[in-house]
């Protein structure tokens, strides 16, 4: 490995950890939704809610690999984090002028954190590997 893996900055850690916890929200929001809709909820669309469903465990498994692979200093998880703090932000903000608001902080401010982390020069520095180097002779 190079010494790119000697040594990781904390700041990437936090946005690994931060991403890994909206994942794990994610997860458990699904599990939720899971349960209702297998219990007898009523919903207009039974495959339209298997879909979301279906949706949502993707996009959990898609943050988790994105925590992971930001933390061993992959380029294309920059790209992938940020997409995911501003969805987070398009609902934690209305979530709080809807009075929504404990919950809607605690989506709003650590994608704040995640946002200003993911510009940081440290964690452009980190994240600078395109995959597995090619082997020499």
């Amino acid at each position: 490995m190079g010494d790119i893996t000697l040594h990781r900055p904390r700041a990437v850690l936090v946005v690994a950890g931060i991403v890994a916890a909206e994942a794990t929200a994610l997860l458990v929001a699904a599990a939720w939704y899971g349960y209702q809709l297998f219990s007898g909820s009523p919903v207009l669309s039974f495959w339209g809610a298997v879909f979301t469903l279906g949706l949502m465990l993707a996009f959990s498994a898609w943050l988790y690999a994105t925590a992971v692979f930001l933390s061993r200093g992959y380029r294309w998880t920059r790209a992938a984090a940020l997409v995911a703090q501003l969805f987070v932000l398009v609902i934690g903000f209305p979530s709080i002028s809807g009075g929504v608001v404990i919950p809607g902080l605690l989506m709003v401010i650590p994608a704040i954190i995640a946002t200003l982390l993911l510009f940081s020069s440290k964690v452009i520095g980190f994240a600078t590997r395109t995959g597995n180097p090619a082997p020499t002779l």
